[in-house]
């Protein structure tokens, strides 16, 4: 296994943070390939392994990817299916920026071979070792919660008109958990005032929600697509913001616990 690709922390708790949009790391032979657009990696989900860190001390194991989605995006099927059908949406090897930018240099975008390359080296790694933790912990707790964390510039004209709303819970329409398990999330998410929301709307669940949300097996999938001008700056050096943060995540560890509460049991 490529230990490089990703960064884990096991835990006891029947809950599994993934974020597979964090990573930043660029291969240097890459990146002589990139154009600048692509070099200020805007695409990535800053800094939610700190927007998170509080699930360590729920004993949650916490996996997080360390290559930028520019290499491979993780959370898309292996064989690059549209998770979205009709609608504009980036491949398992994006081409271009969320802004229509062109990610490689004339000439230099990657033939089937290196996406065959590519996904042996860094997408096969990070979905192996998901799978293997959530296995070991469902053999521990038979039910548990997977939680996929994602955040994006709250203004993209490419993929929803005006400004998303703050927090976006996507199940696959219901299908990735069990319905007391969503209405638990939910429930700290109606309540609070500052901060809009949506569940199941432009964002419904990547790859990861829809492949390893099995509620009939045991495993309770949510994405929360968190705009990030609830916790950083969005536009560059995107700076982590300490003041907006600590706002939110009282938010976001009520959903996650209320999530795991709620699981069936056995």
């Amino acid at each position: 296994m490529e230990q490089d690709v990703f960064a884990l922390t096991r835990g006891t708790a029947p809950l599994l943070v993934s974020i597979p949009h964090a990573g930043t790391l660029i291969p240097h032979a890459l990146e002589r390939r990139l154009t600048p657009a692509a070099l200020q990696r805007a695409d990535v989900d800053w800094h939610l392994p700190r927007l998170y860190e509080f699930v360590h001390a729920m004993g949650a194991t916490l996996i997080a990817a360390n290559y930028a989605r520019h290499v491979i995006d993780l959370n898309r099927p292996p064989q690059d299916e549209s998770l979205y059908p009709g609608q504009d949406v980036t491949g398992l090897l994006p081409m271009d920026t969320f802004r229509k930018e062109p990610l490689y240099l004339p000439g230099e975008a990657p033939d089937a071979a290196e996406r065959d390359e590519r996904r042996e080296r860094f997408w096969r790694p990070y979905h192996e070792a998901l799978r293997a933790e959530l296995e070991r912990l469902r053999a521990r707790h038979g039910q548990v919660v997977l939680w996929d964390a994602h955040s994006i510039c709250s203004e993209l004209p490419r993929f929803f008109e005006g400004k998303l709303p703050d927090l976006n819970l996507g199940t696959a329409d219901g299908r990735a958990c069990a319905p007391a398990v969503q209405a638990a999330a939910e429930a700290p998410m109606k309540a609070q005032g500052g901060y809009t929301h949506v569940s199941n709307g432009r964002f419904k669940g990547g790859w990861i929600t829809r492949h390893y949300g099995a509620p009939g097996s045991g495993v309770h999938a949510l994405q929360l697509e968190l705009c990030q001008c609830t916790y950083m700056d969005e536009i560059a050096p995107f700076a982590y913001r300490t003041d907006l943060a600590a706002r939110v995540q009282p938010l976001l560890r009520q959903m996650v616990t209320a999530a795991v509460e709620a699981r069936p049991q056995g």
